[in-house]
């Protein structure tokens, strides 16, 4: 038996039998450095050649595989009823609009507060969940409404109350905040947005009594960092514990039974068309991890979007309906799985040259591929999700088509294409499918 991540994968076994792959949906399942590929394929190619047999688990399947079980690629096998009899928590929504509009500034909602101080005194242990690590998500003046931003990526610094530092989460660079705006010279700097810093700062105010824990990227540098927070936890060290995505999948703590998901709708603005998915899967990961034990759970789901369908469906724990929604709009929208994507990345330090390598690429696809071009959709060449990091520029073009083969035929044309040309020397182009 091997144990391990996805590189296990390539162990040289002389008679593999089984690959089981847990929490199948995680995206780090799918490799973006070389060599780029994702584990369910590989796992699937492996257990064709090898006759082994594949079993893909997950409590929030990702579309992809879930299509595929539907349509009979997969066998479906569901588990109907949690382990040890428990029963799934009691989830409750609170519309963070109402709050506002009654008073309530703070980031936690009456009813959880009131939820968390009742826990307290019943000596049970409540896990906080929020998405974003740091304490403010943005600095920017007041006045002339310019935004900090890392001069080296096109994304706005973070603020980190524990280092009184600005810090970049994509290239790391970390500067100390201004005490003047570098564009206006105004003194009016101001922190907007929260993160587990500020979260795990306003619980401790809100909760004196309380022994509270920190998990995210930041408290879990060092060695064994997650090991012994975790410890800390289950050993009944720490009433409450605050963390990023980390704290929301797999752990089994009997005496939770509160879990409070803050800024639920966080991820439904990632801006890609997984977004829902991703949202609907982190609301039920974490809601999860209550009431694993004898005693029952609660759930607590803060957001300022109730109506939306997978806040809905992730509070009724009814993965069907939130599938039956989301299948809907990728095929409207010719999103995978119903269609499939062709991911052209161009990346340079000199903006002009991506740009040029895009419209050159966007023309060959035009013209090389003039009969299939009826069964094709070019989007693009538009800015990557980030334009820019490290002062390298990155630009995107997607070519969709309901045909993979089509696509397949596309790569490899633009790839000879690429190979031919030496004004793509200076450029870095990379293909991605299905992202």
């Amino acid at each position: 038996i091997i144990i391990g991540p996805r590189s296990a994968l390539f162990m040289p076994f002389s008679n593999l039998g089984v690959i089981v792959m847990d929490e199948c949906h995680e995206s780090s399942y799918i490799s973006d450095v070389t060599p780029k590929y994702h584990t369910r394929e590989v796992a699937r190619k492996l257990s064709e050649l090898t006759g082994a047999l594949l079993v893909m688990g997950s409590a929030t399947p990702d579309i992809d595989s879930y299509h595929r079980a539907v349509t009979g690629e997969f066998l479906l096998l569901q588990l109907k009823e949690r382990t040890k009899g428990s029963r799934l928590p009691e989830v409750f929504v609170t519309d963070m609009r109402k709050e506002l509009e009654d008073g309530n500034r703070s980031a936690f909602g009456l009813p959880l507060q009131q939820a968390i101080r009742e826990n307290l005194e019943k000596g049970q242990q409540t896990m906080l969940f929020l998405n974003r690590r740091g304490y403010s998500t943005f600095v920017s003046c007041r006045k002339c409404g310019g935004v900090l931003t890392c001069p080296s990526c096109n994304v706005s610094y973070t603020y980190h109350a524990s280092d009184k530092a600005l810090v970049c989460h994509y290239c790391g660079k970390e500067v100390p905040v201004p005490k003047t705006c570098p564009s206006c010279g105004s003194h009016y700097i101001r922190y907007f947005g929260t993160g587990t810093q500020k979260i795990e700062e306003e619980t401790r105010r809100l909760f004196p009594e309380a022994s509270v824990l920190r998990m995210d990227a930041d408290t879990t540098t060092g060695k064994n960092g997650h090991a012994r927070i975790l410890e800390l936890f289950g050993k009944g060290k720490a009433d409450i514990l605050i963390g990023t995505q980390m704290i929301a999948k797999g752990h089994d703590f009997p005496n939770v039974t509160l879990v409070g998901i803050l800024a639920a709708d966080l991820s439904l603005n990632l801006g890609t068309y997984q977004a829902a998915e991703n949202c609907f899967q982190l609301i039920t990961q974490a809601a999860g991890r209550a009431g694993r034990g004898e005693l029952p759970g609660q759930v607590f789901i803060q957001t300022y979007q109730p109506e939306h369908y997978s806040i809905v469906t992730a509070a009724a724990q009814d993965y069907e309906a939130f599938f039956q929604q989301e299948i809907f709009f990728r095929e409207m929208l010719h999103y995978p799985p119903k269609w499939h994507m062709l991911v052209v990345h161009a990346a340079s330090e000199k903006e002009m040259l991506v740009k040029q390598a895009q419209d050159m690429l966007k023309y060959k696809l035009l013209t090389k591929m003039e009969k299939e071009k009826e069964h094709l959709q070019i989007i693009g060449p538009a800015d990557a999700a980030v334009s820019r990091i490290n002062d390298i520029f990155r630009k995107v073009l997607y070519v969709k088509a309901e045909d993979y083969q089509l696509l397949v035929h596309a790569k490899n044309m633009l790839e000879q294409e690429i190979r031919k040309d030496p004004a793509f020397r200076a450029v870095t182009i990379q293909f991605d499918f299905d992202p």
